[in-house]
């Protein structure tokens, strides 16, 4: 199959379920009822919640099976499209597969009739600002490109339009890549630590989802590997296709390394200083690795003085240590996507000073333990708020430098009560920090209406 049309095809006849009507699947039921196919929506929200949309869909001819028997009998169905949100460890998703129904997802779909070139990059953080540099880098050279997945915008609607020269760069999370058989041309693994553990329940089952970014790789391919991770070095051991290590500690025989001052290569075309850090407007050394492993993804696909002219002006993604205000000289900064320790972390390392930290949320299931420390040393005031409060405040109350550390803890009831007693608590030369170590789900839809809602509160003040 290469075309869409000829796909669709294939579905006629066919009874077809999709789960969930969320951003990545919309287009794809649009696209289903336009070849006038049979297609059902099965979603847990109520009929009150998704009032509008459901009439509209079903004034295009879709069914609705709304509510929480949402998947009572998706077995029935020839081809189900699995919402990203949804485990297909799901009972029902099992029972389906194992009565011989197909399972896919919008994703799938899109790697299957892709007709061009596809970087994809995964990991625990560092996802979207790497995939977002590539993406620069790519226009930059001049390349026609496409970027979608993860990072919100669904790419199925353009497969059409696509051509062979192009490039779509894509994030892939590990809900995307757990039932992919496909992988991407170039594939990037940023790192890896405990995280979505509520989703994956171990992290063996998160550790082998992220596995398929690179796995269904040809021997002419590329993956890139974090080499300062443990986990992700000794995955390069698997790689189908070249693989190609970068590494902020120590200079590497082959790859991408830090060497005076500036982001060096060394590959069998030699060695040459690729873009000095002074370049780079986003600050981190976590920014740092992040174009480490983009500049990884590109050799020899787009020249270097591309990437420092890229370098020179991008002032980074929004809610990723994002500069929001400063009054009263106190500046505050929105890290709505810190929705895990490592990230909130990788916050905290950013800044030369101590900070004033907003953080809770919901609760994936993942340990405060290192996030307790890495606070005590480098938090002055610490206001938490969400389900997870109480734990990240354990956290911190049972790590070792705690009782001389000085730490102030605050606890408040939502995000609008702790914006307004960080700046209670703030003088100036202060900075107020949005890092929250969790996911939004407890209180918003995700981090990025979070992190709206901050700047918002913030601007108000």
């Amino acid at each position: 199959m290469s075309t869409m049309s000829e796909y669709l095809e294939t579905l006629r006849g066919k009874s077809i379920a999709v789960i969930g009507m969320g951003v990545s699947n919309t287009p794809l039921i649009r696209t289903l009822l336009r070849a006038d196919l049979k297609v059902t929506i099965c979603d847990k929200s109520p009929r009150e919640r998704v009032e509008e949309q459901a009439s509209e869909l079903e004034s295009l001819g879709a069914k609705l099976r709304l509510g929480p028997d949402y998947l009572a009998k998706i077995h029935k169905f020839d081809v189900i499209f699995r919402t990203p949100g949804l485990s297909p460890n799901t009972p029902e998703l099992k029972k389906a597969v194992e009565e011989g129904r197909h399972l896919t997802s919008e994703m799938e779909l899109f790697f299957q009739l892709c007709p061009c070139k596809i970087i994809g990059v995964t990991g625990s953080d560092g996802k979207t600002t790497t995939t977002t540099l590539i993406s620069e880098f790519l226009k930059e050279a001049g390349r026609n490109v496409y970027l979608g997945g993860n990072i919100g915008k669904p790419l199925l609607p353009d497969v059409d339009g696509m051509t062979p020269e192009d490039v779509a760069v894509v994030e892939l999370s590990s809900f995307q890549l757990m039932t992919m058989d496909r992988s991407p041309n170039v594939a990037v693994f940023t790192n890896l630590s405990p995280n979505h553990l509520d989703y994956h329940h171990t992290m063996e089952e998160y550790t082998s989802a992220k596995l398929n970014i690179f796995c269904h790789q040809k021997p002419e391919d590329r993956a890139v590997f974090n080499s300062d991770n443990d986990i992700t070095r000794s995955l390069a051991k698997a790689a189908v296709g070249r693989a190609m290590l970068f590494s902020r500690k120590q200079k590497l025989e082959e790859g991408v390394y830090l060497r005076d001052g500036a982001i060096w290569l060394t590959n069998d075309m030699g060695s040459r200083e690729v873009l000095p850090l002074a370049d780079i407007q986003i600050p981190g050394v976590h920014n740092v690795e992040n174009y480490m492993a983009a500049i990884a993804a590109v050799d020899g696909i787009v020249p270097d003085k591309c990437v420092r002219a890229v370098a020179q002006r991008f002032t980074g993604v929004e809610h990723r240590i994002e500069l929001v205000r400063e009054l009263n000289g106190v500046r505050y900064y929105n890290d709505s996507i810190g929705t895990s320790p490592t990230r909130t972390m990788a916050c905290l390392d950013s800044f030369d000073q101590k900070l004033i930290i907003i953080a809770g949320g919901y609760d994936k299931g993942v340990p405060f333990t290192a996030l307790g420390a890495a606070m005590v040393e480098k938090v002055k005031v610490l206001i938490l708020t969400g389900a997870t409060a109480p734990a990240i405040r354990k956290a911190v109350e049972e790590s070792e430098g705690y009782p001389a550390s000085g730490i102030r803890i605050l606890e408040t009831e939502n995000l609008a009560a702790a914006v307004t007693a960080a700046r209670d608590c703030a003088g100036s030369g202060d900075v107020v920090v949005l890092s929250p170590a969790c996911a939004a789900f407890d209180q918003f839809k995700n981090f990025m209406e979070r992190g709206k809602v901050f700047k918002q509160l913030v601007n108000e003040l």
